[in-house]
């Protein structure tokens, strides 16, 4: 049987947990999380929380990542702990909303600044969208050491570039004596609870991304120790990056001008830079979205390769192009379904909404199974210990089965139209079962 290549080594998965993360999330999704808040200082608090909770999750998932170094990640330890159905429903809701529903808001995104630039005249941005997620497929058939490079670059970018609006920022207020930041509470909001869960649809959209190392477990160089490892340096760069950046936003604009703009970043740099700020931000966004939707092309078609080999799904996905040992089949009916998902989602505060809430569902009950496992002593068999148990899977699964369930109050239409996707998946588990059985 062909076997996926090992080939990720430590800093390159990382920065495939970073660059999962850095998308346009945070280029975009400070306006969605100031919205309705006044206090500057709230604001702050909801993107460390979502970086608290995000950490939570990545200690929590990296017991789980060095118990069972294989390829397909959270699907394994799904599938081990609820059974075949949940590690089905998983993929299902994968494949149909969470990673195609991500490539298609990020191809999206970055169609609307290909425009923006004039490059393309004539062109929809429904084409434009489509042809970023074929051609990033395309190149990613080659082998996972493309990712590998493709990921050191891009997000070294981001990296550089986030660290250049900080620093120019900081530089910018310090020297012109303008700060906009005030360290007060004073106007946080009554419904304080409510606010912030709201506020982590936003935070939890740009931090999502870093478990994207565990799908590519089977395709790394010592998984049960880089895998981990990965995970919790991809989730504390991030949050350390988004915590300054959101700072310096809101040292050179008031929080209004944040909450009413989809391009704080261009609007912040065009504070400092008036005449080609707005332009440099464009460009850095664009190869920021780029780079994340490359990196997501990848990733999840491991999940339903593994799925073809567990016979709970087509068995043309397990198919491995013998040359590049990548699951091209896979990758490209990804593809399809992004593409759809482009035509047929037209806003895309939605599309956010849709694809983070079912992403915390999941990821709820991914963190939930090391109880499983620890109760059948399977954590004896790990070379990684999720520190301070049982309180740092406890806060993220508490703290995300509220998130799922006030967003089931707040953004009903995206949350239950997600629900009815999760549950067509129900009669397509048993149909493949059936299937693949008689086969």
């Amino acid at each position: 049987m062909t076997e996926l290549k090992k080939k990720l080594n430590l800093y390159g998965l990382t920065m495939i947990a970073v660059g999962g993360c850095i998308g346009a999330g945070i280029f975009t999704a400070p306006g969605q999380v100031a919205a309705g808040i006044d206090s500057q200082l709230f604001v702050l608090i909801i993107w460390l929380l979502g970086g608290l909770v995000a950490l939570t999750g990545a200690l929590t998932l990296s017991e789980l990542g060095a118990l069972f170094p294989k390829s397909g990640g959270v699907y394994v330890y799904l599938k081990e702990a609820y059974g075949d159905m949940v590690g089905f429903l998983y993929g299902w809701v994968i494949l149909l909303i969470i990673n195609t529903g991500a490539m298609a808001f990020l191809a999206e995104l970055f169609a609307e600044y290909i425009i923006a630039f004039d490059f393309f005249a004539g062109f929809s941005k429904e084409v434009l969208a489509v042809w970023a997620i074929l051609f990033l497929t395309g190149i990613n058939i080659f082998g996972v050491n493309i990712i590998q490079i493709f990921a050191n670059l891009f997000t070294g970018l981001k990296l550089l570039a986030i660290a250049a609006i900080v620093i120019m920022g900081i530089w910018f207020v310090s020297s012109s004596g303008m700060d906009t930041f005030e360290l007060t509470l004073s106007n946080a909001p009554e419904n304080y609870w409510t606010a912030i869960f709201v506020g982590l649809i936003g935070v939890f959209f740009s931090m999502g991304g870093w478990h994207h190392t565990t799908y590519l477990s089977g395709e790394t160089i010592n998984a049960a120790r880089t895998v981990p490892r990965a995970m919790v340096l991809g989730v504390l760069i991030v949050t350390v990056m988004y915590i300054l950046i959101n700072w310096v936003y809101m040292m050179l604009l008031p929080l209004p001008d944040i909450a009413a703009t989809k391009t704080v970043a261009g609007d912040a740099f065009s504070v400092i830079y008036p005449k080609w700020g707005a332009k440099a931000i464009s460009v850095m966004v664009t190869l920021s979205v780029f780079g994340t939707i490359g990196i997501y092309t990848v990733t999840a078609p491991r999940i339903y390769f593994a799925m073809a080999r567990d016979k709970i799904f087509f068995k043309q996905l397990s198919y491995l192009n013998p040359r590049f040992k990548t699951p091209i089949n896979a990758m490209l009916m990804q593809a399809v379904v992004a593409c759809f998902l482009i035509l047929a989602f037209d806003k895309l505060y939605s599309l956010m909404a849709f694809v983070t809430f079912m992403d915390i569902v999941f990821m709820t009950l991914a963190a939930a199974t090391i109880f499983i496992f620890r109760s059948k002593n399977k954590h004896l068999e790990s070379q990684v210990r999720v520190p301070f148990y049982p309180f740092i899977p406890l806060i993220f699964v508490v703290l995300s089965a509220i998130f799922v369930f006030i967003t089931m109050w707040e953004v009903p239409g995206p949350a239950w139209s997600a629900i009815l996707i999760l549950f067509l998946g129900i009669p397509a588990y048993f149909f493949f079962k059936r299937t693949n059985r008689e086969k």
